[in-house]
């Protein structure tokens, strides 16, 4: 599991869980292999009672799991790893709510144009729209409706309007979505290679590393199954005037020059291709499914 985090509240227990060196020691003991209280207490040499306290801990800040097992000696409590990556995303003061900018949210199932091969399909909050692994099903009426869908190969492509102004200058482009690859049911450890295209121009891609099911999203509805997709990971892409990043890191070389940024109509692609080394297919969660309860947002800021 992949933990996202910031500088609100929300993150805090993570950061008091990590706040002390035996709770460190545990999360690098427990990255070997499981281990119950006893055994976590005197690797440590502490007590089994001051140990269940740190494990509490971090089980509250979501970095362990905790279950009963029975054993020769009576019911164990044992420790597992939940994390394997975290995250933090810091304020950024240039990206602050100063900054004036024009913002879209596309549903992810408002796609214009689509090729996709099976393992497919789209789902409502309330239904599945059709059937799994049907690719006609993407031409479906409901499909306008669909908050999650997925696909092995191909794209989906989007259309939005861009409302800067004459007097507008435009700075920098920002588009947020939640993803991960598309496993047959879900696999943490399966990467697939997702491109990004805007205006015809490529962005890049993101390795995305696998299709996460080890627990429910947060919005995921009730009657989702419970064995596929059911969160991704909050990805920021920005085209700035030194380049294309996603969350920081340099995507490519592409501009905001570069991708006829003043065209009243924008078009964005989301796509797996055979020019993948790792093809394994992408969710696209919007609103009512993933971890983040939005759509695939569009933020322009301007001077």
């Amino acid at each position: 599991m992949e933990l996202d985090l910031d500088l609100t509240k929300q993150s805090l227990p993570v950061y008091e869980a990590l706040a002390s060196r035996i709770r460190l020691n545990v999360l690098q003991l427990l990255a070997e292999r499981s281990m119950n209280i006893k055994e976590l207490a005197e690797s440590q040499q502490v007590s089994s009672a001051i140990m269940t306290k740190h494990v509490q801990k971090l089980e509250k800040a979501g970095l362990i799991d905790t279950t009963h097992v029975r054993g020769k000696a009576g019911v164990q409590k044992m420790c597992s790893l939940r994390v394997r990556h975290a995250q933090i995303a810091f304020p950024n003061k240039e990206n602050g709510p100063t900054r004036a900018f024009h913002e879209s949210h596309v549903s992810v199932g408002h796609f214009t144009d689509f090729y996709v091969e099976p393992t497919c399909g789209l789902a409502t909050p309330e239904t599945i729209v059709g059937e799994f692994d049907e690719p006609r099903y993407f031409l479906d009426p409901m499909r306008v409706n669909a908050r999650i869908l997925w696909f092995y190969k191909g794209f989906v492509e989007y259309k939005l309007s861009n409302f800067i102004h004459g007097g507008e200058t435009p700075k920098e482009l920002e588009i947020s979505m939640e993803l991960s690859s598309e496993a047959p049911f879900t696999n943490d450890n399966w990467p697939s290679d997702v491109s990004f295209t805007f205006n015809g121009v490529s962005l890049g891609y993101w390795r995305s590393p696998g299709d996460f099911g080890d627990q429910k999203g947060k919005y995921t509805p009730a009657w989702w199954p419970r064995g596929i997709n059911q969160y991704g990971l909050l990805k920021v892409i920005r085209i700035t005037e030194a380049g294309t990043f996603i969350d920081g890191k340099q995507l490519s070389d592409v501009k905001l020059a570069d991708v006829s940024i003043r065209e009243k109509v924008w078009t964005f692609r989301v796509a797996v291709g055979e020019e993948g080394v790792h093809i394994g297919g992408v969710t696209l969660f919007g609103s009512s499914f993933g971890n983040y309860d939005q759509d695939i947002v569009f933020r322009l800021y301007y001077e």
